[in-house]
């Protein structure tokens, strides 16, 4: 996808240009998706989901998805890659003839 190539590449600039390239290891940058993860629920504590300011969901999530683009560039992964992998498996986990409608964990189908 060429999409996530540019924001990879616009992130590794962004970060290079102020040299934390040093900060970014695996573990701090599974750590910081974490901790952006807790602030995005942060924003529905306590709310009705509409009550949420979208504004910031989305600033949340930009924090996440830059935090999770880096961290597969760390690992030279292909995010299309990687994704259409864990479709295909959780396909298989999750057959719609058994799973179409419901919430439950696929060993409790």
């Amino acid at each position: 996808m060429p999409d996530i190539n540019k924001i990879t590449e616009a992130l590794i600039k962004f970060r290079n240009e102020r040299d934390w390239e040093q900060f970014h290891n695996p573990k701090d940058l599974a750590l910081a998706i974490s901790i952006e993860s807790a602030e995005l629920l942060e924003l529905f504590l306590w709310k009705d989901a509409a009550q949420a300011d979208t504004e910031k969901v989305k600033e949340e999530l930009a924090d996440i998805f830059s935090f999770a683009f880096l961290m597969a560039e760390k690992y030279q992964f292909d995010v299309e890659s990687i994704v259409m992998e864990k479709i295909k498996k959780n396909a298989e986990k999750y057959p719609v003839s058994k799973s179409k409608g419901s919430a439950k964990k696929y060993n409790e189908l």
